[in-house]
C-alpha cells in the first residue's frame, strides 16, 4: 500500500498458497519495487514468488516488472493490456518530466518521487480474454476481464476463500476515476459485477483496502459524470463547454477532480465515435488547468 493513492502512488498485493505465491501487479518504478520485494521477502522466502498478474497496463502498475521477470516468474496480464505495454509507454512518461514547458511543470509536480530512467518495458509472457483460474499452491486465484472500462485490457483478481477482491483500477477510494478507454457504462457494469461478488475486502488499484462502501461511492460518481456529460451534447455542447459547466457538487473537493475533463471527453466519443480523441498530453494539460495547477515563477522575475 502506497501513501495516498494519487497520481502514481498505486498498490500491490501477494497471493500466498502452499509452498508458492502470486503477486498482483508492480508498482511505478524500479526503487519502489526492489523496495516491496525485499519488504515481502519473509514471505516469498517461504513460498516463493513463481507468478506475477498484472492488472491493467499503465506503468504504475507495471513498471516494476523486469524485476520480477529477471526472477524467472511468469507474468500474466490480458491480451489487451499486453499490448499496451511497451517501451515506447515508458518513454512518453519519462519525457513529460523533462519538458519545459507548463505540462513538464505539471508532470513534475505529480510524477516527482518516481524515477522513470532506465526502465525496460516487460510485458507478460502468457495472455488471456474472459477469464482465466490459477491454482496458487492450492488455492484458487480467478482472474476476470472487465477491460474496456479504465484502460482497454482491465482485470479483476478474486480469491474466494479468502473473500478478498483485487480491483486493479477499477476501484480509485479517495481520488477520482479517469477513463482512458470507457465507455463509462461498461465501467459502471464491473462495479456491479463487484456488487454482486461475495467478497468483503477489497484492495483499489489507488487508496486504502476498501468494502462495497466505496464501491458504491465511485459507481455513484461514474452515474453522475456520463448523465450529465449526455445531456449535455444532447443539448449541442461541444466538448469544452460540457467540461466547464459541470459542477462536481460533492466531488469537488476530490482529490485529482479536474480528471473529469477526460470523463466527459470520454462519454462525448462513446456518443460521436467521429469525434477527435486528444493524446494524454493534451488531457493532462486540461486536467492541469481544472485544477487551477500554475507553472512555478522564477524567483525574481518580473
Amino acid at each position: 500500500m502506497l501513501p495516498d493513492g494519487s497520481w502514481g502512488w498505486s498498490n500491490s498485493g501477494l497471493i500466498t498458497g502452499s509452498g508458492t505465491s502470486l503477486m498482483v501487479d508492480t508498482l511505478f518504478d524500479l526503487a519502489l519495487t526492489r523496495e516491496m520485494l525485499a519488504g515481502i521477502a519473509p514471505v516469498t522466502d517461504k513460498h516463493p514468488l513463481a507468478t506475477l498478474v498484472n492488472t491493467h497496463s499503465d506503468g504504475d502498475h507495471v513498471f516494476g516488472n523486469e524485476l520480477v521477470a529477471e526472477r524467472g516468474v511468469e507474468i500474466i496480464a490480458s491480451a489487451a493490456a499486453a499490448e499496451l505495454m511497451t517501451q515506447g509507454a515508458v518513454e512518453s512518461i519519462a519525457s513529460l518530466k523533462r519538458r519545459s514547458d507548463v505540462l513538464g511543470d505539471f508532470a513534475r509536480s505529480i510524477f516527482g518521487p518516481f524515477e522513470f530512467e532506465g526502465i525496460t518495458a516487460t510485458g507478460p509472457d502468457r495472455t488471456f480474454s474472459g477469464e482465466l483460474s490459477l491454482d496458487v499452491g492450492g488455492r484458487e486465484v480467478q482472474l476476470i476481464q472487465v477491460g474496456p472500462a479504465h484502460t482497454p485490457g482491465d482485470v479483476l483478481v478474486l480469491v474466494p476463500d479468502a473473500k478478498l477482491l483485487y480491483a486493479g483500477d477499477i476501484l480509485f477510494v479517495g481520488g477520482t476515476p479517469i477513463a482512458w478507454a470507457g465507455p463509462i457504462d461498461r465501467w459502471i457494469a464491473a462495479l456491479d459485477l463487484i456488487l454482486d461478488m461475495d467478497v468483503d475486502r477489497i484492495v483499489p488499484g489507488h487508496g486504502p483496502v476498501s468494502g462495497k462502501s466505496e464501491v458504491r461511492d465511485m459507481r455513484e460518481y461514474l452515474v453522475f459524470v456520463e448523465k450529465e456529460s449526455r445531456k449535455r451534447f444532447e443539448q449541442g455542447l461541444v466538448v469544452d463547454d460540457a467540461i466547464a459547466s459541470i459542477d462536481l457538487g460533492r466531488w469537488a473537493e476530490m482529490p485529482e477532480h479536474g480528471r473529469l475533463a477526460q470523463n466527459v471527453i470520454n462519454v462525448y466519443q462513446q456518443l460521436d465515435p467521429s469525434l477527435p480523441r486528444p493524446d494524454r498530453f493534451t488531457v493532462l494539460e486540461r486536467i492541469a488547468a481544472l485544477e487551477g495547477f500554475k507553472a512555478p515563477t522564477t524567483e525574481g522575475a518580473n
